[in-house]
């Protein structure tokens, strides 16, 4: 979505006449008024790294995804050592990265193991590429995985916060859920956080084990954590959508940014009406922080 620019609204004249009399010049139009511009953030600060030139492809869904409110409900500082679990393409490690930099912290980025050729083998090598030709921006990620055969996401207990952001899902979809909280909790320092977002099915009746919507239910994912040893240590609704029905022909894909049109591994439907799914925007997502006992 393109930013707005300001409207400037001009005023018309005011001409001063008396009956008789000469009329009076005209007074020169005042000078327009100019509101201050915001401060710039801090460089190394969160609003710096959000607000990075580098993140103006990915800018556009903040709108939706509220990264510094998330992360800051995270508790995201600097300095931390932070694992990103399944980071996809990089949305939030256009963040996490830079601001980690600045702060003399450390990121491990566990992405998902495919088989060589896979689309999912390709996004990770694509990944490493772009996040390792930058290290001025950057700095030096710590490029690991996270699937069946994984070992462990970092040194055991080195860990402040691990981010598993609309993971959930697919994680249950692989049958890996109950091994990525474990494997969580195990790189987790005492009193480490764990932050999850993940697209919220409604509450009650049974949930699919395979998530297959998209969709997984809150008590859910908080029965997960607590069975790996977590404790909820807090909910924020920043990222509820009230529109999304969690009604749609193909699940959560068939909302922004994917906008799926036709089942997998098929063909998309040119003729497939968008409009409705483009006014609810991205999903109803749950944003839950649990911590490791001390």
């Amino acid at each position: 979505m393109s930013r707005r620019g300001l409207l400037i609204s001009s005023a018309g004249l005011l001409f001063l006449s008396a009956c008789g009399r000469k009329p009076a010049e005209t007074a020169p139009p005042p000078e327009a008024k100019t509101e201050p511009s915001a401060p710039k953030p801090a460089a190394g600060s969160l609003e710096w790294a959000v607000g990075g030139e580098w993140r103006r492809a990915d800018a556009p869904r903040d709108r939706w995804r509220h990264p510094t409110e998330t992360l800051s409900f995270f508790g995201l500082k600097p300095g931390m050592t932070v694992v990103e679990m399944w980071p996809g393409a990089g949305w939030y490690t256009q963040i996490l990265a830079p601001f980690l930099r600045v702060s003399r912290g450390k990121l491990y980025a566990a992405s998902f193991e495919g088989a060589e050729g896979s689309t999912a083998s390709e996004v990770a090598k694509t990944y490493r590429m772009l996040f390792s030709s930058r290290p001025d921006l950057y700095g030096a990620i710590e490029f690991g995985s996270f699937g069946p055969n994984s070992g462990p996401l970092a040194p055991p207990g080195t860990v402040d916060l691990v981010l598993a952001v609309q993971t959930v899902h697919s994680w249950m979809a692989a049958g890996l859920a109950e091994k990525a909280f474990h494997d969580a909790f195990a790189a987790l320092k005492p009193g480490g956080i764990l932050g999850v977002e993940a697209h919220r099915a409604p509450m009650g009746g049974p949930q699919d084990p395979l998530a297959a919507n998209g969709y997984v239910q809150e008590a859910y994912v908080q029965k997960l954590a607590e069975e790996a040893g977590f404790r909820l240590d807090g909910k924020s609704e920043v990222n509820a959508n009230p529109k999304d029905t969690r009604d749609h022909p193909f699940g959560v894909a068939t909302l922004p940014p994917e906008r799926r049109s036709s089942p997998p591994g098929s063909p998309p439907d040119p003729a497939f009406d968008h409009a409705p799914y483009d006014a609810i925007g991205e999903s109803d997502r749950m944003t839950l922080r649990f911590v490791k006992p001390a």
